[in-house]
């Protein structure tokens, strides 16, 4: 599994068993995210790719369903966007997560941070990592939004909430059996 961002406090909880964390800080560049990406599915495989990104204005954590191929018509930190504005030239106009985002949140009560879920993670490089994930992954992909630091949101709380989030989306993809004829 590899965590895009750099949860520092998830990385020192550590994880259960033998799962392998990895955590890549990505670019806010759309050709070096995608070139990232591509490298890691390819070369590493991972079982589930789960990105983390800040939503600034948020108060709570958001569970990503979807992510979007078209729209991405904001442009990066060197003033670029993806050539005609998608992810994947051809690609599907939305891909789902196989992990119910819905049913993690039931399955999470009691955090310390309000939880909820989206299926618009704002067609910047946040949306566009996780539609790549998603594409070259085989849906095995999640992303979470978290409100930024704050008096009332702490670092040891994110880590917590994280912590219980990762493991709920191991165990849901565990359990998970593709329904036949997909």
């Amino acid at each position: 599994m590899f965590v895009s961002h750099n949860p520092q406090e998830l990385k020192k909880l550590g994880l259960r068993g033998n799962i392998h964390l990895e955590t890549v800080e990505l670019p806010v560049h759309y050709q070096r995210v995608q070139e990232i990406l591509s490298r890691i599915w390819e070369t590493q495989q991972p079982q589930l790719a789960v990105h983390v990104g800040v939503a600034r204005a948020s108060k709570l954590i958001i569970l990503e369903q979807c992510a979007r191929n078209q729209g991405y018509r904001d442009a990066d930190v060197c003033g670029c966007c993806p050539a005609g504005s998608c992810c994947v030239d051809g690609g599907p106009e939305k891909i789902e997560s196989l992990i119910n985002m819905r049913s993690i949140c039931k399955n999470l009560t009691g955090m310390d941070i309000p939880i909820s879920t989206s299926r618009d993670a704002g067609r910047y490089l946040c949306e566009y990592a996780y539609y790549l994930s998603l594409h070259y992954g085989n849906r095995r992909a999640a992303f979470i939004h978290i409100p930024r630091l704050s008096d009332g949101v702490t670092v040891e709380q994110l880590g917590r909430a994280l912590w219980m989030i990762v493991h709920e989306l191991l165990d849901h993809l565990a359990t998970f059996r593709e329904p036949p004829g997909l």
